[in-house]
């Protein structure tokens, strides 16, 4: 039986963190001072530049063309994660499975014949129109345990973060593809040049294989083909990565998320509780829209808040997806099927 349909959550303790904040720039007073004009001559008024207007930067054919191809390998459920168009090591990673796949040399690299057999870039895009009923759905998402358990439903804040999700981007690549837009929250009827991450197709799987040096989920079919790569997120303490043969034990869609205070000793917040709380579901749910348990207690595979931060080693011990990629998954796999977590 294939997952896809609501499954009870026996949820674990996944975590998230905040960024940093950047460093202030140094403002330093210029060393050599002016000389003192005679009082006898008038000192004229030194003229001010006009002011400098930044406007956004249109995106470069090379910014555009990554953004293409990478959407093209989410296509083929080889994920670069956010498509961010940069050429980096994760969409590198994804070409190179792409070019096994149809039978080209796995370079990583973007080769004419590999640009050839991908097609042409431009039909990656398309746009995408802003609605009233797109304002109606955002709302801001409570920073507190206590207040998230309260909420209906923790879903997006902003039209910049929902659309983003919407078409696998990242948030600068929306930005650099409208600059004339008014983000975050653009009005409705606003036209919007968007990445289209469909259609993916969603095929049986019969394995899962974690890599923790790589950090990437592999699916494979029966006969050993691959099926999807996703980039994860894996536990920052080493002693809890787990390593060996595990299982797909349950599923869910728009999953509860059951926090647990007793498993967050340093939250200054979880130390005022004496009891676990519910909190609802939604993309901005701690796991996402998506919950797979494995057969080792309080460990799974979800998906996450924070897609762009998807890669790092920050999570308790599941593997975080993308909430796009979690979701398939989710509908890919079945109860049994193995997992094998490899260093």
């Amino acid at each position: 039986m294939f997952l896809g349909l609501p499954f009870i959550l026996l949820a674990a303790g996944c975590s998230t963190e905040e960024p940093e904040m950047p460093l202030a720039q140094v403002v330093r007073e210029p060393q050599n001072r002016p000389t003192r004009t005679p009082p006898s001559r008038p000192v004229p008024r030194p003229q001010r530049p006009p002011p400098i207007v930044e406007t956004p930067a249109k995106p470069s054919l090379a910014f555009r063309d990554a953004v293409a191809v990478q959407t093209l390998l989410d296509r083929a459920n080889l994920s670069c994660g956010c498509d961010d168009g940069t050429m980096g090591s994760r969409t590198h990673t994804a070409l190179r499975a792409w070019q096994e796949l149809n039978g080209l040399p796995p370079s990583g690299e973007l080769d004419e014949l590999t640009l050839t057999k991908l097609g042409p870039l431009d039909r990656a895009f398309t746009t995408r129109v802003v609605t009233a009923e797109d304002h109606a759905e955002i709302a801001p998402v409570p920073r507190t345990w206590l207040g998230k358990s309260q909420a209906q439903r923790l879903g997006y804040e902003t039209i910049l973060e929902a659309v983003a999700e919407e078409t696998h981007a990242a948030e600068d690549t929306l930005r650099a593809l409208n600059p004339d837009a008014t983000w975050p929250n653009p009005k409705p009827g606003t036209l919007l040049t968007v990445p289209n991450p469909k259609p993916f197709p969603i095929r049986p799987a019969s394995r899962i294989a974690i890599s923790l040096s790589l950090k990437t989920v592999r699916v494979y079919d029966d006969h050993g083909a691959l099926l999807a790569l996703f980039p994860c997120s894996i536990a920052r303490d080493k002693e809890k990565r787990p390593v060996g043969e595990l299982k797909v034990v349950n599923g869910a869609a728009n999953p509860n998320y059951y926090f647990d205070p007793a498993l967050f000793v340093d939250d200054e917040e979880a130390q005022t509780m004496t009891s676990r709380l519910v909190i609802p579901p939604g993309p901005n749910n701690p796991v996402g829209t998506a919950w797979i348990s494995l057969n080792l207690s309080g460990y799974g595979i979800h998906g996450t808040p924070y897609p762009e931060d998807i890669g790092k080693t920050e999570s308790h011990g599941c593997f975080r997806l993308a909430n796009w990629n979690a979701d398939k998954l989710l509908k890919m796999i079945r109860i049994g099927i193995p997992v094998a977590v490899e260093r």
